[in-house]
């Protein structure tokens, strides 16, 4: 533990440490570093700051492209989540339709005959449906490949020019 005094000036007070044993206190050789040396390591801390700043950049330049990416998605999976409750809302209301025209058949033959119907109807609409989702889907995976697919293609076109 260093010993410590006081030297107080008119405007500021300063702080003199002494080192408490003699061990502590040897001088340190001064020695000149050779200029070959000196250049190699100035070079190589130029060339870290140029790797770091590239590298910070990159990073930065990723972060962007990830974030579009998630936005993008979560858009899809929100306009994906809008058509599924307008298809069960239309599919729901279709199957009120069909009970209420049943209870108003009189005969077996109006009972099958409404429910041919039905059936025919209900597959046409989950097939076109089904083409809906399809394309939504396709469009929602596409959109969110584009940007990751753009930032690939930049990458490798500088790797290719440096």
């Amino acid at each position: 533990m260093a010993t410590q005094t006081k030297a107080k000036t008119a405007k500021t007070e300063t702080m003199d440490f002494k080192a408490p044993f003699e061990a502590f206190s040897m001088p340190t050789p001064n020695f000149e570093v050779p200029a070959a040396f000196r250049d190699f390591a100035e070079k190589g801390i130029v060339q870290a700051r140029d790797a770091y700043a590239k590298m910070k950049t990159a990073a930065e330049d990723t972060s962007e492209v990830v974030e579009d990416t998630f936005e993008t998605a979560r858009d899809g999976a929100f306009t994906f989540s809008v058509k599924a409750i307008d298809a069960v809302k239309a599919n729901s209301d279709a199957s009120f339709a069909f009970a209420k025209d049943l209870f108003g058949a009189k005969t077996l033959a109006d009972v099958i005959e409404l429910q041919t119907a039905f059936a025919r109807q209900q597959f046409e609409t989950a097939t076109a449906q089904f083409k809906e989702f399809q394309d939504l889907v396709q469009k929602v995976v596409a959109d969110t490949a584009k940007p990751m697919t753009a930032h690939v293609e930049k990458t490798f076109k500088e790797i290719k020019a440096a």
